[in-house]
């Protein structure tokens, strides 16, 4: 069969897979933690899924239908809401394996050995092209930090080998910058972000693939943090926020120490600890999978079941992480700060990282005071004194902030400016009565 007549079968397999009725999805109160879900499967084999304002978007691809093997430029539109997939404006160019990354709601796709850099507006349903990436490659991902994009590592060349350059990408000016190399180049790793770091985990290049290579985007540095357990390639990777879930690093499936066949290890990285646990096995094992987080759910979709050339995995499977819906709410305390303020006023600064049903804080360890946002302490006196902001979410999960100490040194203390005032008033009435006399 000829790649067109191929191509236009598997899209007309696409168009009656959109004519689906749309199902009821589960709402976050009834969800357990730590378990799998399945979802309307792939209509198309994509290479590529990313998360836009509540909706996940597959871009791209490729397939082998009758031992032809092709790349397509499909981009297809799941609504979760709905669990339907539908047609959006296709790429510019077909492609296979690419990574995204999402700034400002719109798509940057980049990879494959010719420099790509297209941006989609799901808005618009437009594409149009960027400046090329530097370095050719392919095999790695896009993470997004601080409004640029950091494209680190891949394959490059025909040995299999990996390259260590970091390479970022502004969008605002559409250019590229070189930063700190990669200290063990590696392709077909896992990463995500956390707190303006990036974590590359596993991949292939190293043996075993384990690595936990720590880009902190802030200093331009790396570190290593504890090796993966289970050391695997081509899996995917997804971090929770600390919203709806506390953050962590899921790394799912892949092959584990360069094997055939895909794994279903749900393995779980707790960044502020260093440490790992495991979590509920994916229910198809698979390697080459794709992965997106929106509103701290994990959906993954597609990838292999084992390393010859097909078949490919059409399953969607929907994961609920650990602690979903029992996260409470994070503040940070930026004013008062621990130092010595020379006023009886003092200004309460903070950030809460998510919506709130009820904010207040407790002064010096008495009752709670109901507040409605930022607002100033007045009438401290002078000495030390301490604060702690809390929080309650919509499910009542109650969160506190670090508890601040910081000390009153007042020049005019309240007392004693309410002290002077009336002796000045005492004095002043004697004077009157004084200046009478004489007058008199």
């Amino acid at each position: 069969m000829h790649k067109s007549a191929i191509l236009m079968l598997a899209l007309a397999i696409l168009t009656s897979a959109f004519l689906m009725t749309a199902k009821p999805t589960q709402s976050s109160a009834t969800v357990e933690e730590n378990s799998w879900a399945a979802k309307e499967p792939l209509p198309l084999p994509s290479r590529c899924i990313v998360g836009v304002e509540g909706k996940i978007y597959a871009i791209g691809g490729a397939g082998d239908f009758a031992n032809v093997s092709y790349s397509y430029n499909a981009v297809l539109e799941y609504d979760p809401a709905l669990d339907t997939w539908t047609a959006k404006k296709p790429m510019q160019t077909a492609i296979g394996r690419v990574a995204t990354a999402v700034y400002q709601d719109r798509i940057y796709v980049f990879g494959e050995s010719d420099g790509l850099n297209q941006v989609y507006d799901p808005a618009a349903d437009m594409w149009e092209d960027r400046a090329s990436m530097p370095t050719l490659r392919t095999q790695f991902d896009a993470n997004v930090v601080n409004g640029k994009i950091y494209l680190i590592g891949g394959h490059v060349g025909d040995e299999g080998s990996a390259t260590t350059v970091n390479e970022v990408y502004d969008p605002a000016n559409d250019s590229w910058t070189t930063k700190a190399a990669m200290p063990i180049g590696v392709y077909s790793y896992a990463s995500a972000v956390v707190d303006n770091k990036i974590y590359f985990m596993g991949g292939s290049g190293p043996d075993p693939p384990n690595l936990n290579q720590i880009y902190d985007v802030d200093t331009d540095t790396w570190s290593f943090g504890t090796p993966v357990p289970t050391p695997v390639s081509n899996a995917a990777a997804g971090a929770t926020s600390g919203v709806l879930a506390p953050k962590r690093i899921y790394v799912i499936g892949g092959r584990a120490d360069y094997g055939g066949e895909g794994i279903s290890d749900n393995q779980v990285y707790n960044p502020q600890n260093d440490s790992w646990t495991a979590g509920e096995p994916m229910p198809t094992a698979r390697f080459q999978l794709h992965m997106t987080v929106l509103n701290d759910q994990l959906y993954v979709v597609g990838g292999l079941p084992f390393a010859a050339i097909g078949p490919y995995c059409f399953e969607h499977e929907q994961y609920t992480p650990f602690g979903y819906g029992a996260a409470p709410p994070i503040i940070d305390v930026a004013s008062p700060v621990n130092q010595t303020y020379n006023a009886s006023s003092v200004s309460l600064d903070f950030m809460v990282n998510k919506p709130v049903a009820w904010m207040g804080y407790s002064l010096d360890g008495r009752d709670n005071v109901t507040i409605n946002g930022n607002t100033t302490l007045d009438g401290l006196s002078n000495g030390l004194h301490n604060i702690t902001v809390y929080a309650r979410d919509e499910l009542d999960n109650t969160g506190a902030s670090e508890t601040v100490s910081f000390i009153v040194e007042s020049p005019f203390p309240t007392a004693l400016v309410a002290a002077s005032t009336a002796s000045a008033v005492i004095i002043g009435i004697g004077l009157l009565v004084y200046f009478k006399k004489r007058k008199h």
